[in-house]
């Protein structure tokens, strides 16, 4: 009877208990916590994201370069959406009945509670005309939201542009919703946490006409949008506009970089286009028809375009033959016209002969650098050319190529250094040597290299063997800092002392007196001393392409540059020329031969589009 009475006391306090739960519960839902309130007041209740400005651009020197202007998205809440005269909302947007047909089902189908964009970018005229007559159309607001805008047409590829999110991006990071903004490429893409800044809430009260009464609960629910931090790019626009300019009616690619610190000071991807094509609702057809290009503006050759080096690379393998002490400065080679060994035939032009190495790259003898290239890989101290072509490309590599420099570029590619694996596919490992692969001693082959690889060499001999990771931006306003990788110096495996004996070739290359054989005259300064090198890479559809690099000043480089124009033949006819005026450009701000520079705007370069595919 006891345990009877004792259970029934533990059944009746289990009771009591689930009851005070409910009790409190209930309490707490209804009166200390209104969420519920509010969820079942929704339809009441307007909430609209606040979208904060994004951050401003600006070029090196505080020059505005990107800005934002005011649009309108009209927004719908299925919900609360009730006949309305659709001829005279049709008129009012200019848009069709079969347009607001077809978006209240999408809208429908989204969700009949949330909102969702009805018409994008609506014009402020649109705006202050709808505005007045909202009230006759329940269930639709305007939401305000910025547009890019840009103080110029130049830097497209290197700023980027802003796009609408996708699914993927959505689910990915839940910052993100339908119909939400983001950086695509460049700038805007790579700084787009930095850029964006922190989107807010307002909550309204609105009435049965959908007319706004006043915030809700003395904005208590509110939330303050958070501007965009601006970004200072490392970009000299007018230097950026005139490589623009300069390549207006070429293809290829102009990257020049600060070696001091890496910064890039122009970036320019030929054919190009103006950023304003990709505002707006004009966004998606323009984007089109640049697709359907046959030249591809949207492409960035700067970062992406895997070229030859030519015989720019010459340098490198002078300076590992240097290193590996298989090469000294008074190292002489002759040459007839062309290197032979058996059936191999390199061709070469016509210059004096015998050269020794400073000579060599003065006037570019590729018989001389078959010698040491060859040299190089039948290096007795390794066993056999397996181990030193591992070593030859550990060389190559310590300058940035055949890796991604990791820039603060999202879309940069890494070029091509072939490992001893790709010879060993195609001949075995015991079947090659180092006549297989004598085309990459003058830069052919199956050598890859981008336009930003090549001026980050270019800047790497400048600083006497070291260089700093290529970035666009040199500030971000607000309490952030660069990434550390930016100021730090990678060093190449050349010892230092190496690199003055190159430059002096390099020096002659583009100061040598005239008919002394010099390949680089065409690039030569009378105030600055100019150090660069010539290159011309093979192309089987036309003519070969045009490549240049330089630095300058010689004793304290400013500048480093690469040039490299499609079917623009030997590299002192048109790249040389080009970087030449851009050095004059941004070390003096003024041309000293003015039809230099109408040599180079006056360009006529043969182009097939059918035959001469850009590379990729």
């Amino acid at each position: 009877m006891d345990s009877f009475a004792n259970r029934r006391h533990i059944i009746r306090f289990v009771i009591i208990l689930v009851g005070l739960i409910y009790i409190i519960r209930l309490f707490l839902l209804q009166v200390v916590d209104n969420t519920y309130k509010v969820t079942a007041s929704s339809n009441v209740l307007r909430y609209v994201t606040q979208f904060p400005a994004r951050g401003l651009i600006y070029d090196r020197e505080g020059r505005l370069l990107v800005y934002n202007e005011a649009a309108y998205d009209l927004m719908l809440v299925p919900q609360q959406l009730e006949a309305f005269d659709t001829a005279e909302f049709c008129d009012i947007l200019n848009v069709s009945k079969e347009y607001i047909d077809e978006n209240i089902k999408r809208a429908k189908d989204y969700s009949h509670y949330n909102s969702s964009i009805f018409l994008k970018q609506v014009s402020s005229i649109t705006y202050a005309n709808l505005q007045e007559k909202l009230y006759k159309y329940p269930g639709f607001y305007v939401q305000a939201r910025t547009l890019r805008k840009y103080t110029n047409e130049n830097g497209a590829h290197l700023l980027g542009y802003v796009g609408e999110v996708n699914d993927k991006i959505i689910e990915k990071d839940d910052y993100y919703k339908s119909g939400d903004y983001i950086g695509i490429s460049g700038i805007e893409q790579s700084y787009e946490e930095y850029l964006r800044g922190e989107k807010g809430v307002n909550v309204y009260l609105v009435d049965v006409h959908n007319r706004i009464k006043g915030t809700y609960s003395n904005g208590r629910l509110d939330k303050k949008a958070e501007v965009g931090s601006n970004i200072i790019s490392t970009i000299d626009v007018d230097l950026q506009s005139y490589g623009e300019k300069l390549m207006n009616n070429k293809i290829g690619s102009i990257v020049a970089i600060e070696p001091s610190t890496g910064e890039i000071l122009a970036l320019v991807s030929a054919p190009t286009y103006n950023p304003e094509l990709l505002v707006g609702r004009i966004r998606t057809k323009n984007y089109v028809n640049l697709m359907s290009d046959t030249l591809k503006p949207l492409f960035n050759r700067a970062l992406m375009a895997q070229y030859p080096p030519g015989s720019t690379f010459k340098i490198i393998n002078g300076l590992i033959g240097l290193q590996e002490k298989v090469l000294w400065t008074s190292t002489e080679h002759d040459c007839a016209g062309a290197y032979y060994s058996g059936r191999m035939r390199v061709g070469c032009h016509i210059h004096r002969s015998p050269l020794d190495f400073i000579e060599s790259i003065q006037m570019s003898c590729n018989t001389y650098y078959c010698n040491v290239f060859r040299s190089i890989l039948d290096n007795k101290k390794y066993p056999t050319i397996r181990e030193s072509f591992d070593q030859w490309r550990e060389y190559v590599m310590s300058f940035g190529f055949g890796q991604y420099l990791n820039s603060d570029f999202s879309n940069e590619l890494k070029g091509l250094v072939p490992t001893k694996q790709t010879y060993d596919r195609v001949y075995g490992e015991k079947g090659w040597r180092s006549l297989t692969l004598v085309s990459m001693a003058i830069g052919q082959g199956e050598l890859g290299t981008t336009p930003l690889q090549m001026a980050n060499m270019t800047a790497a001999i400048a600083n006497r063997g070291y260089y700093y990771t290529p970035h666009i931006v040199k500030e971000i306003e607000g309490d952030y800092s660069l990434d550390d990788r930016f100021y730090q110096k990678n060093y190449t495996k050349i010892d230092s002392n190496y690199f003055n004996i190159v430059i002096e070739g390099m020096d002659l290359a583009v100061n040598g007196e005239p008919g002394s054989g010099s390949t680089a005259r065409t690039a030569h300064l009378e105030d600055v001393v100019v150090c660069g090198k010539t290159g011309t890479a093979e192309n089987p559809h036309g003519e070969d392409h045009s490549i240049f690099i330089a630095f300058a000043p010689k004793d304290d480089p400013k500048i480093a540059i690469a040039v490299y124009i499609e079917n623009g033949g030997f590299g002192g006819t048109w790249a040389a020329p080009t970087a030449k005026l851009m050095i004059e450009k941004y070390l003096n701000d003024s041309i000293s031969v003015p039809w230099w520079e109408q040599y180079v705007l006056n360009a006529e370069i043969n182009y097939n589009a059918e035959t001469d595919k850009p590379l990729e």
